[in-house]
């Protein structure tokens, strides 16, 4: 049976497609650790300074994680095909703090910041997800088990901090703009991660082998998956809830004060 459990089983198994996905994957942590080790540096708030920093630790552990599991299977890193690269094709429609921003010495004002929790909690969703769906496949596996593992944990906690995050920033008055960004963000993702998912696929065909039936069912789920997102599948993208009492201050040393309620609704009209 075709699933997506046994389309990344056959990967996994291809030297030559398990090193273009590790290789995707760690360019994409990669570029996300020096993302937040930018922002970290331009934010005012010390507090909120030293969770991006963890942040950005975080995906700098995970791309060399990627990279030990190349080596553990005698492969080095491949060039990442440019339809291929989530991060830069989200940056070229001006999702989050674009690069030339990053680079400029001056301190990042109020709205900035909620740019970047903004791309990081619709972007972190989707990698929790990914990683939940990659444990659920190799989780018990000897070699990338424990590496998928450590991983989710990571994202999840990542995106249990945008949450906090953002909802401090609602209750202080930014609400209205929080939604608007959510909504932009989410459906620029959706958009890009149809399209790097078929060109994914499509590399991953020429790598296996693929028919071109299997080819066309596997384009045939990608597409499924991206008209269900625009339908509905985005509102899970734009939503807001306190983190659960045990993932709160998720990348602090301490843990801040809970907020009153559970949730902050941010789901109204269409993305």
């Amino acid at each position: 049976m075709l699933t997506a459990a046994s389309v990344f089983r056959e990967i996994h198994r291809n030297d030559r497609a398990y090193q273009l996905f590790c290789s995707i994957a760690a360019q994409g942590e990669d570029q996300g650790g020096w993302e937040n080790e930018r922002i970290s540096a331009l934010v005012e708030d010390p507090e909120l300074a030293a969770k991006i920093a963890r942040h950005g630790a975080d995906e700098r552990k995970h791309g060399r994680i990627f990279n030990r599991l190349l080596r553990k299977r005698g492969l080095d890193p491949v060039e990442v095909p440019r339809d291929t690269d989530y991060c830069a094709l989200l940056e070229r429609q001006g999702i989050g703090l674009l690069h030339d921003r990053l680079r400029q010495d001056r301190p990042l004002d109020e709205r900035d910041v909620i740019t970047y929790l903004v791309h990081s909690r619709v972007t972190e969703q989707r990698a929790s997800e990914d990683m939940r769906l990659l444990v659920r496949v190799f989780g018990g596996d000897p070699d990338v088990g424990k590496a998928v593992r450590m991983i989710s944990a990571d994202e999840d906690h990542h995106l249990a901090y945008c949450h906090e995050e953002l909802l401090r920033f609602a209750r202080a008055g930014h609400a209205d703009f929080i939604r608007r960004e959510l909504r932009r963000t989410a459906k620029a993702e959706i958009r890009t991660h149809h399209g790097v998912g078929l060109a994914v696929m499509a590399r991953m065909g020429d790598l296996l082998g693929w028919s071109e039936g299997k080819r066309r069912a596997l384009a045939a789920g990608v597409h499924g998956l991206y008209a269900y997102e625009e339908a509905a599948g985005w509102r899970r993208m734009v939503s807001l809830r306190m983190p659960e009492p045990q993932m709160r201050n998720a990348m602090g040393p301490l843990r801040r004060g809970g907020a009153e309620g559970n949730g902050f609704a941010l789901v109204g009209g269409a993305p």
